[in-house]
């Protein structure tokens, strides 16, 4: 700490001796050797005092953390990540999908497009027979291009050209 040799410490010791006397001067060693334990003991307490503090302070944010964590709602915070805005909350009518719902269900009025049930091994039987003995040949298969360019389902068919007008046989008049 204050690296002092032997040579210094014996200059200490004789000033030491010279000015208290060879009388008192262990009870001043006494004395000296006391405020050194008491300064020591001062700075053990500073120093325990501010690792209690640091470990009051850790313990501190520790509870905090489990108290956090004790909070933690799941059902809101996903709620909270899949609609930040609460738009789509406020928007959903909880009433109105039930209905759609029993609709579907019990058979109502179809939401959608309705899809064919693929037909049972005894139908297909069936159909098979009946094309067999029916005199027309099968359907051709329709070209590609023609089925990319049907419209979808749910859009309704483009309108009618207007009617064209034939172009004037040769020799008639235009002018008449």
């Amino acid at each position: 700490m204050f690296d002092i040799g032997w040579q210094e410490l014996f200059l200490i010791g004789v000033v030491a001796l010279i000015v208290v006397g060879p009388k008192d001067l262990p009870k001043a060693l006494r004395t000296g050797a006391r405020l050194l334990n008491k300064a020591r003991a001062m700075s053990r307490d500073f120093q325990s005092g501010l690792a209690e503090m640091a470990r009051e302070a850790e313990l501190d944010e520790i509870k905090r953390s489990v108290e956090g964590a004790a909070r933690f709602d799941p059902a809101a915070e996903l709620k909270r990540a899949v609609d930040p805005t609460g738009r789509f909350t406020e928007d959903f009518d909880p009433t109105e999908f039930n209905r759609r719902i029993k609709e579907a269900v019990e058979g109502g009025p179809p939401t959608g497009p309705a899809t064919p049930l693929p037909p049972t091994p005894d139908a297909q039987a069936a159909a098979l027979s009946a094309a067999e003995s029916s005199p027309l040949p099968p359907p051709a298969a329709a070209p590609a291009a023609a089925l990319l360019d049907t419209p979808p389902p749910d859009t309704p068919p483009p309108a009618a050209p207007e009617a064209a007008t034939e172009p004037p046989a040769p020799g008639a008049a235009a002018g008449r």
